[in-house]
């Protein structure tokens, strides 16, 4: 592949990591151990870490797979060749997975993205705020209790 591709895609990881970085006025690291120290504290924090790990996971697999294909390539005569075939299908999916990642980073820094106002915002934050443990009771039931001796039996 182009290193230009994989230049715009680096700066475009760049601009994400600015973004974060002056929404929460400090670098990557220092929100990293930040969230570290106390996951709770800031939920958007949280998310948004989690997520710019998983872009830069997912950019670092993106450049391997197209390193692997690029020389794939040089050595193939005109044609390509089923196992080549595969690692561009690689590049493919590690394309969409980045970019997949990059639209979650831009959607939790939009304040107006859509989901995020009215209704949809409240059920959020209810749903965030309130459910610690399970959605229905993990008790066991009572057993029930035998009915007297003699009655209701029939015999």
């Amino acid at each position: 592949m182009s290193d230009d591709v994989s230049d715009g895609m680096d700066d475009a990881v760049g601009v994400l990591t600015e973004q974060i970085e002056a929404l929460f006025g400090m670098n990557m690291d220092q929100l990293k151990a930040a969230v570290d120290a106390a996951p709770a504290a800031n939920p958007a924090a949280t998310d948004v870490v989690k997520w710019h790990g998983l872009l830069l996971e997912s950019q670092t697999v993106l450049e391997r797979a197209e390193d692997d294909l690029l020389a794939a390539l040089e050595t193939q005569p005109s044609e390509v060749d089923d196992p080549t075939m595969d690692l561009a299908h690689r590049v493919n999916a590690a394309v969409t997975a980045r970019d997949g990642r990059a639209m979650v980073i831009r959607w939790l820094l939009d304040p107006n993205a859509p989901g995020k106002q009215g209704l949809d915002t409240e059920r959020l934050v209810r749903f965030r705020g309130t459910r610690r443990g399970p959605a229905v009771p993990t008790t066991p039931p009572r057993p029930a209790t035998a009915p007297p001796a003699g009655r209701g039996v029939l015999r």
